[in-house]
């Protein structure tokens, strides 16, 4: 019930009472588990957590005055000449940022001994939200539909590969992918992750061998508001941990060859979560009228939120394989039950209709991903859009046409900058971080072979 009131955005918001009664209530449960450490775990820019870890001792204080940790942790490096930014200074990026725990998603880790963890908020010492953190910003998409009067029911599907331990032959380092696991293959580890998730607050609904070797494919059960998210952030450091106990390494990245995808399915609902409304009716295959409004919205702001749905280089080579010759973009499709396409219209499956983003890869950040797909959304149904008649207009000769993917992230940040609708959404001051940061990561792109620069960080 907590993820569907996104005004919950800190501790603050409770009454004392009530904060008290959590602590204790969790206190409880840490003596009676053991439990010896808590981590304090938050996202940074790329999707990958960032923690720290407290005694069970400090637990009290901690949730309630938070922790503290640098913010360049969060917002990582930009460039050492900070002046060329005249929104991040020196001073600003080397300061402390304050990690506000939400306790609703307190979980014993269970493959970890004596270890707990907890999703923060991430704050400046005035007590205002950190602008460029993904799960704020999330919480402000979801606030935004909360106040039209809808709700969201996601899920994520990720594909990951399995590899061996890295070995390094000839003075590089080589990771091997491991062989297919199949269900009677290693049962132990598929064993102790499925249930593991589900008792740190993932809920694995399906678990699969995919295409490529080592390659495997999860998806989520679907829930309403930032619970999508948070299963997808837990599940992208867990299955880490738990891999690397039986001598494997997990990793989102996407190699050359295949392609690990990270698809959003999500659906429309009221805001009491009774109706969805992009159902046109039982067994029909069609999209309501407002779903068709969301899926316009999509369409229409592709090229900006591309950038966030597909953040590196390599990671957006798969766009080109729908493209038969040389091209600068391509257009994103849609479709019934066509999973080619970047936006499949599913309405099968006991689920009720929904929309499969696939235009994401598994190494974006979950909470960019989710916040996005409704600002995009959101927009087609606030202007009543329809894809019908967006195909029909006149567009301006410097802008890209309606659904228009680029294949280079150079010119999908372009897209992103001049799109103000989406800026408007997730904030100025986040889009104008990331497209530097963005920037910076090309320009030194060619120092490091992309392969180890970004296996070294994402594995």
């Amino acid at each position: 019930a907590s993820s569907r009131e996104p005004d919950v955005n800190s501790l603050r918001s409770s009454t004392p009472l009530h904060l008290f009664f959590h602590i204790e209530f969790i206190k409880q449960q840490m003596a009676r588990d053991n439990v010896q450490f808590v981590r304090f775990e938050s996202i940074d820019l790329h999707g990958v957590s960032r923690s720290k870890n407290v005694p069970s001792r400090f637990f009290h204080e901690k949730a309630i005055h938070g922790v503290a940790m640098p913010r360049s942790y969060l917002e990582l490096t930009l460039n050492p000449k900070d002046n060329e930014f005249d929104y991040i200074n020196a001073t600003n990026f080397n300061c402390d940022i304050i990690l506000n725990p939400d306790l609703s998603t307190f979980r014993i880790l269970p493959w970890t001994e004596q270890t707990a963890r907890v999703i923060c908020d991430s704050f400046t010492v005035l007590g205002n939200p950190l602008m460029t953190s993904p799960r704020h910003i999330a919480k402000k998409q979801l606030s935004q539909l909360q106040d039209n009067g809808f709700s969201l029911r996601s899920a994520f599907t990720y594909e990951f590969c399995i590899y061996g331990i890295t070995e390094v032959v000839n003075s590089k380092t080589i990771s091997f992918p491991a062989a297919t696991i199949l269900n009677n293959h290693d049962q132990t580890f598929i064993q102790e992750l499925i249930e593991g998730m589900y008792y740190a607050g993932a809920n694995i609904e399906s678990f699969s061998s995919s295409s490529g070797p080592g390659q495997m494919e999860i998806t989520f059960h679907p829930a309403f508001g930032i619970d999508a998210a948070d299963s997808a952030f837990t599940f992208r450091t867990g299955i880490k941990e738990v891999a690397k106990k039986y001598n494997y390494v997990a990793s989102f990245f996407s190699e050359s060859g295949f392609y690990n995808s990270g698809a959003l399915s999500h659906s429309l609902w009221d805001l009491n979560g009774q109706k969805n409304l992009f159902s046109a009716g039982y067994g029909v295959e069609e999209l309501s009228d407002i779903g068709k409004n969301w899926l316009s919205g999509l369409l229409a702001h592709t090229a900006a939120i591309s950038c966030l749905m597909a953040p590196t280089t390599s990671c957006r080579k798969p766009y080109s394989k729908y493209s038969k010759e040389s091209k600068e973009t391509v257009n994103a499709k849609w479709a019934y039950n066509d999973n080619s396409c970047a936006f499949n219209i599913k309405c099968h499956g006991g689920k009720g209709t929904r929309i499969e983003n696939k235009l994401s890869s598994a190494t974006a950040n979950p909470y960019l991903v989710l916040a996005a797909t409704i600002a995009a959304g959101l927009d087609g149904v606030k202007r009543g859009l329809r894809y019908d008649d967006m195909l029909q207009e006149e567009n301006h000769i410097a802008d890209l046409k309606h659904s228009s993917v680029p294949l280079k992230l150079e010119d999908a940040l372009v897209a992103l900058e001049k799109d103000t609708c989406i800026k408007e959404a997730l904030g100025e001051t986040f889009i104008r971080y990331f497209i530097a940061m963005k920037h910076y990561e090309l320009e030194t792109e060619e120092m490091d072979s992309e392969r180890n620069k970004c296996l070294g960080y994402f594995i």
